[in-house]
Parts: structure tokens; C-alpha cells; sequence
């Protein structure tokens, strides 16, 4: 198969960082499929481990960090500025990756003043991070004007900074995902499988780009879907061709968004974003205690619990091989404990 640098036009290929322990691993979930999957005439399930790229930098973000911050390091940048939620797995990985090569960070995070760090905000606080809290409100009204009101700041200050937008998700962060997506069908053809579906969390859009971008330059038959846990489909339908349109602009290689197949299901959202209801909680358990592997109740527990349900109504049936992209997120499951089966008694 083409590598997917090779497969279009010959372009300077930007900078990257050597971050992530990769590639991470393809494993089956059997015990998961037997139970879930192969009595409603669907795939054998796999996990591909990006809750392994690294330690505490663990996850999906720090594949795309990896060009995101070389391009600050390039332009001469001393000071990252990016935002999230409270327990925002961007921010945490931002936050430790600019520690390592000696950068300031900022984090815009959303929501109310927490006096009592825990899990990915503790982890920001012991990198150093420099954050404020804002309303959702400011968020939704003008993030653009956050960002313009603290890059002033650090200007003024004598810094220069490079801002990173949502979970680095654009056309730069996109190269993270689009080599993925090279790097998992040669674990494919390590293991001798023909993958029919590839299923991911979708949060800021940036991985289901890459994948359905590598996917397309590739040209591979396999379904990208990406399970919304905030906003809808038609919202991250639009990001996705967003990012790729931006990806192509900045590398000069026209892609024809429309007829990129963007996938997404946005049944499985329920309350709204970081807000997760029982069967979620109970799915991550499950999951543990089957598989030994952590889902979270932001991301990969709502999407996981989703691919199940969609299991259970057929949907995958008759597909032979499904590859679940395991985006990390472990360290949020401490400040929900509460919400699990033993901790409620």
C-alpha cells in the first residue's frame, strides 16, 4: 500500500517532535466481542492503544502536538496559549509538553474556579501551567477574543506566543491522525486483517480528520465514524471538512471535501459535554474488568458505550474487522469517582 506522503503532492513535510512511543499497539477485545459483537452478527473488535503514546502525556493529542509545538519551536515562540474544559486532556498534555522543552503555557479553561486540582487539572498545576477559568458563556461568545486579549498580554509582557486552538485541531494538528491512520493499516497488515470500520471519540474533530483524510488519500474502503460527545453531526460534519480544507491550504494539495464520506453519530451525547450518565460509568467498568483497559467518562465512555449500543441494533453486521482508536483520557476518571457502581454503594 502507498505511504501517505507519497500518495500526493510532493510537499516539505513540517516539522515534528519525537513525543509519542509509537506506534502504539493493535490488540483484539475478544472478551468485549464475544459478548457484544459476534451475537448480533458483528466484527471482532481491536483497540488501537493511543492511551499508550506516552505516560502522562498520554493520548490522541499528543500525536498532533508533535507538529503543533515544532512549528512554535520554528517560529521562535516561548509561550503556548490554548483552551479546554476543566479536564481537558489538551490542556494536561499541552501543558507537560511545553514543561519538557521549556516553554510558558496558558490554559483558557472552561467553567467555574476549582480550588481542588484533580486529575488532568492537578497534572496542569504541577506542570507550571498559568491558568484562568472563563464561563462557558465567554467561551461561546468570542473564544477568538480570549485568545487575542492574552497573546496581547504576553506580548506586552515580552513573550511571544503561539496560540494552539482546541484540542490542536486544524490543518497542522491534522498530520497527527493522517499518519496514524498510515501507521494503523501497517499494523493491519502485520496482523493480516482487512479492516472494514475505524471508530473514534470526536470532541474538537481533529482525529476523525486525520483518519477520514488518510483514509480518502489512501484509498482505503474503511468507514470513519467518530461518535460526537458534545455539539452534533452536523457540526462536526462541517469541522472535519474545515480542518482538511485548512490541512490542504497550508500543504497546496486540493482535496475535494465534499466528497469526503465524514461519518459521525451523535446519539450517544446524553446531558451534554462532560456530563456522563449510569450506563456509562457501568460500560467503563465493564470494559476494566474484561479487557484491563480505562475508558473515560468524557470521551472514550460515551463513544464505546455508543459503538455498543449501535452493536446491539446491527448496524456493524456482516463487517468482519472494527478498529476502536483508543484516544486516552484515564486521568478523568478521578475527579468522577463518585459516580461509579462501588463508590454509590
Amino acid at each position: 500500500m502507498k505511504s501517505v506522503l507519497f500518495s500526493i503532492k510532493q510537499v516539505e513535510f513540517p516539522g515534528r517532535l519525537n513525543l509519542a512511543h509509537l506506534p502504539t499497539p493493535l490488540q483484539p477485545l475478544d472478551r468485549i466481542s464475544e459478548l457484544y459483537s459476534y451475537p448480533y452478527g458483528g466484527p471482532r473488535i481491536w483497540v488501537k492503544r493511543d492511551d499508550l503514546t506516552e505516560s502522562a502525556m498520554s493520548g490522541n493529542k499528543l500525536r498532533k502536538l508533535e507538529f503543533v509545538v515544532a512549528e512554535a519551536l520554528k517560529q521562535g515562540c516561548d509561550t503556548l496559549i490554548t483552551c479546554g474544559g476543566i479536564q481537558s486532556n489538551h490542556c494536561r498534555t499541552t501543558a507537560l509538553v511545553g514543561a519538557r522543552y521549556g516553554l510558558k503555557v496558558h490554559l483558557l479553561l472552561r467553567g467555574e474556579p476549582v480550588t481542588q486540582a484533580d486529575g488532568n487539572l492537578l497534572l496542569d498545576r504541577l506542570a507550571g501551567a498559568e491558568v484562568t477559568f472563563h464561563s462557558p458563556a465567554e467561551f461561546a461568545r468570542d473564544l477568538n477574543s480570549l485568545f487575542n486579549f492574552w497573546s496581547d498580554e504576553y506580548r506586552k509582557r515580552g513573550f511571544k506566543p503561539f496560540c494552539i486552538p482546541t484540542g490542536a485541531s486544524d490543518g497542522l494538528g491534522l498530520w497527527g491522525y493522517l499518519s496514524a491512520s498510515q501507521e494503523l493499516m501497517a499494523d493491519c497488515r502485520t496482523r493480516g486483517i482487512e479492516l472494514d470500520h475505524i471508530v473514534c471519540a470526536t470532541g474538537s474533530g481533529g482525529t476523525q480528520a486525520g483518519l477520514t483524510l488518510g483514509c480518502h488519500l489512501q484509498g482505503l474502503g474503511v468507514k470513519v465514524t467518530g461518535y460526537a460527545v458534545c455539539d452534533n453531526a452536523a457540526y462536526f460534519q462541517s469541522k472535519v471538512r474545515e480542518d482538511v480544507r485548512h490541512w490542504s491550504k497550508l500543504t497546496g494539495n486540493p482535496v475535494d471535501t465534499q466528497s469526503l464520506q465524514v461519518n459521525v453519530n451523535a446519539d450517544y451525547i446524553g446531558p451534554g459535554y462532560a456530563k456522563a450518565e449510569p450506563p456509562i460509568y457501568k460500560m467503563i467498568e465493564e470494559v476494566a474488568s474484561l479487557e484491563g483497559i480505562l475508558l473515560d467518562p468524557i470521551y472514550t465512555g460515551k463513544a464505546f458505550y455508543g459503538l455498543i449500543q449501535e452493536l446491539h441494533k446491527g448496524h456493524y453486521k456482516g463487517s468482519n474487522n472494527l478498529v476502536f482508536v483508543h484516544s486516552g483520557g484515564q486521568f478523568a476518571l478521578f475527579p468522577y469517582r463518585q459516580n461509579f457502581s462501588f463508590q454509590r454503594g
